[in-house]
């Protein structure tokens, strides 16, 4: 089962065309969330993923699943960097930025949106869905489009097609160490 839910919404993180992403997994206490990450870290650490806890909840952990490498280069964007500099990640490094999300997880109400960056999203769409309160988006697919409606319906489509031929290999008995590409 969760490995079954990596397959299904980390097929474009494991085959290194999409920077991270994120899913919530069943799991009986914080104990067994620990174990099954590090299991997973274990496995997927040396193709360069890593998985980490964002927050947890009764039966439920959030998790990050993303790729270092893709994300360090993704914010050295200037639009990116900006973003992120607006809701306080300022001078800080890739680690210290990831925990800065996670406390902003723990402490607000509200889900802070900026994690789209985190996912590898165009900086103007999370910045159009932040600015938009979510509404008005010219497309929804992975996520809500506001700038370049084709670009990121390429993408999608590609996310899609990843994802399917990823599930198809997994069901036939590929391993999710075969299915990961190093990056």
């Amino acid at each position: 089962m969760a490995e079954e839910l990596i397959i299904n919404h980390c097929s474009p993180t494991l085959a290194g065309i999409k920077t991270g992403s994120l899913f919530s997994a069943p799991v009986k206490n914080k104990s067994q969330a620990i174990d099954m990450l590090r299991g997973w870290n274990r496995k997927l650490s040396k193709k360069g993923i890593v998985f980490l806890p964002l927050k947890y909840r009764q039966n439920t952990v959030l998790v990050y699943a993303y790729r270092p490498s893709l994300l360090y280069k993704y914010f050295e964007n200037k639009n990116v960097s900006e973003i992120l500099s607006s809701f306080g990640y300022a001078d800080m490094r890739l680690p210290q930025r990831i925990s800065f999300l996670i406390d902003r997880l723990k402490k607000d109400d509200e889900f802070p949106h900026e994690i789209g960056l985190f996912l590898g999203y165009p900086p103007e769409d999370v910045l159009g869905f932040i600015k938009n309160g979510a509404a008005n988006c010219k497309r929804l697919g992975c996520w809500k489009v506001y700038g370049d409606e084709e670009s990121a319906l390429k993408t999608f489509k590609k996310y899609e097609k990843c994802t399917e031929i990823y599930s198809k290999l997994w069901n036939k008995g590929r391993s999710l160490e075969r299915l990961t590409v190093a990056v």
